[in-house]
């Protein structure tokens, strides 16, 4: 995959190793401007391709999309026109509150050298859900027959910690370990249940009371106790 005519106002970009990405190398953010609307990804190869009015322009290849859990903000195509952040450390996470969650708030934006009364400083009001503590979708969601019954299995992520290969499992990153799992018919949801493992039995009597697997979807999220349910993985049946 490749991003193509990225355009760059201020520094570089450089290639890096498939082993230097995957240590946290050549990081960017791109999305639409609002705070909900950012994908994070991965790139190996930065190729120059012109040196217009704007800044250097790149063509990016060898992709990791969606990480960091943003996969659910990845777009099939992003748009002529939307941001791009090299994110090398400069830009910083806000330090918010629990309780300004969703909570419209008023922001001065401009250069760290002039005064907030600067006339290149702007005024904007946003309102944050903190999607940073949204848990990861669960990954390997599968279902496998026995005796009538569906297994329904997966493998969970975590938002911290989660780089070493060392353990023979990720840190859990919530209070305690506890999925939202739903089965759905289109948009109805035709059972719902809570459970503490990644592994949940669809009996052949609760199958059939719900009419059935045919083209049912369904569908784990990850619980917190800080964010509620978090991003779903998905899988159709039958």
């Amino acid at each position: 995959m490749e991003l193509v005519s990225l355009g760059l106002l201020s520094g570089h970009l450089e290639s890096r190793t498939p082993d230097e990405v995957l240590a946290g190398a050549n990081v960017i953010a791109i999305g639409n401007g609002t705070p909900d609307g950012w994908e994070v990804a991965q790139f190996t190869s930065a190729d120059l391709v012109a040196l217009g009015d704007y800044g250097p322009r790149y063509h990016l290849r060898g992709l990791l999309r969606g990480q960091q859990g943003s996969e659910v903000q990845m777009a099939d195509l992003w748009p002529v026109g939307s941001y791009v952040v090299l994110l090398d450390g400069t830009a910083q996470q806000l330090g918010l509150a629990a309780n300004t969650r969703g909570l419209a708030q008023h922001f001065r934006i401009g250069p760290a050298r002039r005064g907030y009364d600067d006339p290149s400083f702007v005024h904007e009001v946003h309102a944050f859900a903190g999607r940073g503590l949204r848990p990861y979708a669960p990954v390997h969601l599968r279902a496998a027959a026995a005796n009538g019954d569906l297994m329904i299995r997966w493998i969970r992520r975590t938002r911290i910690d989660g780089d070493s290969w060392d353990g023979l499992d990720v840190p859990l990153g919530e209070e305690r370990e506890q999925y939202l799992l739903r089965v759905l018919d289109g948009s109805t949801v035709v059972r719902e249940v809570v459970i503490d493992q990644t592994e949940w039995a669809y009996t052949a009597a609760e199958q059939a009371l719900n009419g059935g697997v045919t083209d049912r979807v369904v569908e784990v999220r990850q619980i917190s106790a800080s964010y509620g349910a978090g991003a779903a993985a998905r899988l159709t049946l039958g």
